[in-house]
């Protein structure tokens, strides 16, 4: 398991310009580096500079702002391609080249061996260039497995820094990622990347499975945002391991940030947060079932494994509604500031248990009808009744 030592590639400036809305001006590009480095992923990987006049120039603009994170460029397994990367003055580049049959047959139209040919005069020159070098098979989970390996193998040899596998199209499932990732890691000592589509669901669940497989670096983007369902989300990805112990997230990244940052990217194409998202959804840390509200009130480890505080968030008790108890009537009381007796407290809550049977109410609604109740005359406790003497003494 590489969970003590694992890195994020993240792929936002990438992976996520394939994403249908996205158009990334150049200053949005350096406002979303600026703010994944500032949130702390070990890696920033960016369009390859081959794709465009702008992408050269955005890539070269990046390269010079002097962050943290390791500023890395994706492009085909090319010598063309890879000659302008490396003129770009990024720190890595992510070599890729399909091996599946799919894509051999209809994509670029070689051999394994042909691959195997191009790939070494490839990584051969990379290495004199003292950058950081990456190969990964595309479609690996398609591709013969036999045939993987001894893609890996050989690149391997030369001496690359990391091999990538890929769920191009999302069809792997766990137990067929660690399964892969950790055959690679008996056959191979170079890092291990993971990156994984979300087509089928699995993508979060996947990477971690490669995690525990003994892969080194994952793939993300912001809201997962990506080519069709996008990718690992990175708040995805830091939910995930954050459940397994937060100090092997808490310790790296800046995680009140993670807000701001899928905030920013939801702007920029054009989405809302989903209301279900990992950690930010606005629904992430709400509590309504009135048997949930009470032990969240008690102790919030019943029912979250993330604390909504260390993200720099708040938890937040629904009660409006006719699944509500008086523990978060009273609850909602104590932070207004209201004195109320438990009595009294009960009584709203059915009252506001008849009003939701009706209508969906708003806490403006039941703040109201605190208020209201405040201000009148609270029922005096009764006294204790003095029982008839027996006679006995």
């Amino acid at each position: 398991m590489s969970l003590e030592k694992f890195s994020i590639i993240e792929s936002t400036l990438r992976e996520g310009e394939q994403f249908v809305n996205a158009f990334f001006t150049p200053e949005q590009k350096i406002r979303i580096a600026t703010l994944l480095d500032a949130f702390g992923v070990e890696y920033l990987e960016l369009t390859t500079p081959a794709a465009s006049p702008q992408s050269e120039k955005d890539c070269r603009a990046i390269a010079k702002l002097g962050l943290h994170a390791k500023i890395l460029t994706h492009t085909r397994c090319a010598m063309e391609d890879v000659k302008v990367a490396v003129e770009t003055g990024v720190q890595g580049v992510d070599v890729v080249i399909g091996t599946s049959s799919f894509l051999r047959q209809f994509s670029h139209g070689k051999s394994i061996d042909q691959i195997l040919d191009i790939a070494h005069d490839v990584l051969e020159y990379l290495l004199k260039q003292k950058v950081e070098v990456r190969f990964s098979t595309e479609d690996s989970l398609r591709s013969d497995p036999e045939d993987l390996y001894r893609v890996y193998e050989a690149v391997d040899k030369i001496g690359v820094h990391r091999v990538g596998v890929a769920d191009t199209v999302g069809i792997g499932n766990p137990r067929q990622i660690y399964d892969l990732v950790a055959e690679l890691r008996r056959r191979v000592k170079a890092d291990i990347e993971f990156h994984g589509h979300n087509d089928t669901g699995c993508a979060i669940a996947n990477a971690y499975a490669a995690l525990e497989a003994g892969a080194t670096h994952i793939d993300t983007s912001v809201l997962g945002i990506g080519e069709r369902n996008g990718i690992t989300s990175l708040g995805g990805l830091i939910a995930r391991i954050y459940s397994i112990n937060p100090a092997l997230v808490s310790h790296k990244y800046h995680l009140p940030l993670l807000m701001h940052i899928d905030q920013t990217i939801a702007h920029l194409v054009g989405v809302d947060i989903p209301f279900n998202n990992y950690i930010t959804g606005f629904s992430a840390f709400t509590h309504k079932a009135g048997i949930h509200a009470k032990a969240v009130l008690n102790n919030p480890s019943t029912y979250e494994v993330l604390k909504p505080e260390d993200f720099g968030l708040k938890r937040y008790i629904h009660i409006g509604s006719r699944l509500t108890g008086w523990n978060a009537i009273r609850s909602r009381a104590d932070q207004l500031g209201l004195t109320m007796d438990e009595a009294t407290l009960k009584r709203i809550t059915e009252e506001v248990k008849n009003l939701a049977d009706q209508q969906q109410l708003t806490l403006d609604e039941v703040d109201r009808l605190l208020a209201a109740a405040s201000e009148q005359p609270q029922q005096p406790a009764p006294e204790a009744v003095a029982l008839p003497s027996n006679g006995r003494g």
